[in-house]
């Protein structure tokens, strides 16, 4: 018997996920709600990881500049602050996501528009999973997980003590996660065209810019560095997205107008 169980254990078939894998589940299930999916995307690994280089150099960037210049702000109101962006990104995203994706499929040919709606499903799972998740988290915060289940007495006091809390601590990280994802996939928008992508980006950065500028500025730096810093993101997911674009269009085809069904010529 014992060797019976340890041969199964050895073939990972029978093994039963840990505390861990529980933890993680939630993620992976955001991770699959948001990613696109569908199997005919053009999928260009070089615009993958110039995307990937561009937060590499953002992030690096950003924690020069915390290291070298002295702060105006707490770290932790300035974390805060950064968090609040997270979620006002993918606010905006939330508002932009279905314009573009509306006007893109109500300026599509009448030949091509049935195609574009039979595929406003993945972004709207995408949308449906952030507001599931942020609606869980405000109601948690505000109400807790045993009003949430209608339990009282000693069942209530185990999920106000215990249950609750932890759940709230999940979900919060939860959030993040998903708001980053939402932010990052550009609300799915790759499903219904390779074009989207490319299209809805700068003007989620261009919105956040504004924001921005109307905010003071974290750290003691010179006018033009702060500047630069300012400018920076736009400028360089604007001309991300022109080179992806022209990379779609050069090495695949790809273009505005053929997605529009406009270059073919179609009635």
């Amino acid at each position: 018997m014992g060797n019976e169980r340890n041969a199964g254990n050895a073939d990972g078939n029978t093994e039963e996920p840990g505390c861990g894998g529980c933890l993680a589940a939630p993620f992976l299930l955001a991770l699959r709600a948001f990613r696109p999916s569908r199997p005919d995307r053009v999928g260009d690994e070089a615009i993958a990881a110039a995307q990937v280089g561009r937060t590499v150099i953002g992030l690096a960037a950003t924690a020069w500049l915390l290291f070298a210049y002295p702060m105006r702000e707490s770290k932790g109101r300035f974390l805060n602050d950064k968090l609040v962006e997270v979620v006002y990104s993918a606010g905006v995203m939330c508002l932009v996501g279905p314009l573009a994706l509306l006007a893109f499929t109500l300026a599509a040919r009448p030949a091509v528009r049935p195609l574009y709606m039979a595929r406003l499903l993945h972004p709207m799972l995408a949308f449906v999973t952030l507001a599931a998740v942020g609606g869980g988290w405000w109601f948690l915060i505000h109400h807790g997980l045993e009003d949430a289940v209608g339990a009282s007495g000693m069942a209530g006091f185990a999920l106000r003590m215990f249950a609750g809390p932890l759940l709230t601590l999940l979900a919060i990280p939860l959030f993040l996660f998903c708001a980053l994802m939402c932010v990052h996939h550009t609300f799915r928008t790759a499903d219904v065209h390779e074009v989207l992508p490319p299209l809805v980006s700068p003007v989620l950065v261009w919105t956040m810019t504004v924001f921005e500028v109307l905010d003071d500025a974290p750290v003691s730096a010179p006018l033009w560095i702060r500047l630069l810093f300012l400018a920076g993101p736009p400028l360089s997911v604007t001309a991300l997205s022109y080179w992806e674009l022209h990379r779609l269009r050069t090495r695949y085809g790809i273009t505005l107008r053929g997605a529009l069904g406009r270059a073919q010529g179609l009635a």
